[in-house]
């Protein structure tokens, strides 16, 4: 009788555990080894008319306003529109910048859109000789010497790269009144990169291997030849000797950008192309197989102004996935996986809540720019 009560508990154990099995087989996410392609994403006027429509309508709005500053008397205490008379909109300082540089990069490729007029209008009314001297007095005050280190002064070097790359004569003028401010943004990086022990290693603003990216991009582009050397020897000394990054962590729950995919941003720009993939092959060795695969940054709540920041992830991580797949060939499958994030987030940017609405359409242009057009 014992033995048959044994032979029935084993036999009830062994049935349920793979009933259970088969339930958590089941309910796995099969994405690892789904096939499905996801379509590119189209980049034309269409939907360059309708992302303009974000910065065109944040970069005048004055409120709500994150100013961030630190204060040196109660004479700091004025109107957001008087201390930045350039950069008072889109919520905050660095998304006022790139809101600028929407609406310069969508009417460099699209002379054609709808609201052209609108768009040179603000340009030229904002980016005037006397309101970035305004700017200019902000930034030369000593206890503002880190203001928006380094992701503000980072979109503020793309916003001049873009300008000087457009070769309409509005253009070279509204570069021209930047170039004070383009100026010392430069002169920070110059005095604060040799500082820095450590590099930033997080999924936000401060991430250093971002703010070496674009600051880059713009050394390279107006051939400001020191300012490229000490990025390329601060970011060989910061990432040069790191090895498996554990992107399986990522993201953190308030992440706009990957830790580990903007390493590979900068050294993809820093080193040579055996060097990088010697590099990659030890840093992210797992990017290699064809079968890679790594979840979009799901989003619960858009009105959330943290919380919403995964989808500027999901823009983030496609850049970078469609600039390595362009440049190497044996990285091509990452397009797919770039094409899936941009499809997670793009359909919620149009109509988003301005928590979201005042940035990501920046993110969004950024990563359809990497896909459609030449570096």
């Amino acid at each position: 009788m014992t033995r048959k009560i044994i032979l029935f508990l084993i036999g009830v154990t062994i049935f349920g555990c793979s009933d259970k099995t088969k339930k958590a087989s089941e309910e796995m996410p099969h994405e690892k080894t789904n096939t499905k392609i996801f379509t590119e994403p189209f980049f034309t006027v269409e939907e360059a008319n309708k992302l303009v429509e974000l910065p065109l309508h944040c970069v005048e709005t004055n409120y709500p306003y994150k100013l961030g500053q630190v204060l040196e008397s109660a004479e700091d205490l004025k109107e957001p529109s008087v201390l930045h008379p350039v950069f008072y909109g889109c919520f905050d300082w660095h998304s006022a910048v790139h809101g600028y540089w929407s609406l310069v990069t969508l009417l460099k490729q699209f002379p054609e859109l709808e609201k052209a007029e609108e768009i040179k209008t603000i340009l030229t009314n904002n980016i005037t000789e006397e309101k970035i001297a305004q700017e200019v007095r902000y930034f030369d005050k000593k206890v503002n010497s880190s203001f928006e280190r380094t992701y503000g002064w980072a979109w503020l070097l793309k916003l001049s790269e873009e300008l000087h790359s457009w070769q309409d004569p509005n253009a070279q003028k509204l570069a021209k009144n930047l170039q004070p401010l383009v100026d010392i943004i430069v002169m920070r990086y110059k005095e604060f990169l040799p500082k820095l022990v450590y590099p930033i290693r997080v999924g936000e603003h401060t991430n250093t291997a971002f703010g070496l990216t674009f600051a880059y991009d713009y050394a390279v582009s107006r051939g400001e030849i020191e300012l490229k050397k000490l990025i390329v020897k601060r970011a060989k000394e910061f990432y040069l000797k790191d090895i498996n990054c554990p992107i399986s962590w990522e993201p953190s729950g308030y992440d706009f950008l990957s830790p580990c995919l903007e390493e590979v941003d900068i050294m993809r720009r820093v080193l040579s192309k055996e060097e990088f993939l010697n590099w990659l092959d030890a840093f992210l060795p797992e990017l290699k197989e064809d079968s890679y695969f790594i979840a979009v940054g799901e989003v619960m709540d858009r009105s959330d102004g943290k919380l919403v920041h995964l989808d500027g992830l999901n823009f983030s991580r496609a850049w970078s996935f469609y600039a390595l797949s362009k440049q190497y060939p044996e990285y091509a499958h990452l397009k797919n996986l770039a094409n899936k994030h941009i499809a997670y987030s793009y359909p919620n940017l149009i109509g988003d809540s301005y928590e979201g609405g005042h940035w990501l359409g920046s993110f969004a242009i950024y990563a359809l720019n990497t896909l459609h057009n030449d570096e």
